[in-house]
């Protein structure tokens, strides 16, 4: 019983590792879609400026187009005013007017955002790198900033 289990346990696993359905970018297509503002950041964890860093189970991303920015993301931290909107969170919105700079480094790029027309937030500031993952800092008006971590996907066409 034992050696079936030695032989088994192994094959197992194998199977159930490659179920999995993930889709690896290279470097060039993550370049263009850097270059052309054109992806989705897919938050998998946050690390707020006063407290540890959770990991995320739901799905919460930020979608940039050349003229649209959508953000849904969670937050925690301390809020130094209350929101207007109670059942949205300060980090779920709309930008349609908003600026777009890359700074490309080695093995990474960094991509500053401004909306300019949610007051809210002043910057989205990500690194994003070569192998896809990626960093969000969110630097907010009225309450403390948050990070986030996870990874760039290509946008749905």
């Amino acid at each position: 019983m034992l050696l079936l289990s030695a032989f088994l346990l192994p094959l197992l696993l194998s199977q159930c590792s490659s179920s999995k359905n993930v889709t690896t970018l290279s470097s060039d297509e993550i370049q263009n879609m850097v270059n052309s503002s054109q992806f989705i950041f897919v938050a998998d964890k946050l690390t707020p400026l006063r407290g540890t860093t959770r990991f995320l189970t739901n799905y919460y991303y930020v979608n940039v187009t050349k003229d649209k920015l959508s953000s849904f993301l969670p937050f925690l931290g301390r809020i130094y005013h209350p929101l207007l909107d109670p059942t949205n969170g300060p980090l779920r919105f709309t930008s349609t007017r908003f600026t777009y700079k890359v700074t490309p480094k080695k093995n990474r790029w960094n991509v500053i955002i401004k909306p300019s027309d949610y007051l809210d937030v002043q910057e989205l500031d990500f690194e994003i790198f070569d192998n896809g993952n990626a960093n969000l800092n969110v630097i907010s008006t009225d309450r403390d900033g948050i990070s986030f971590s996870g990874r760039i996907e290509k946008l749905n066409e």
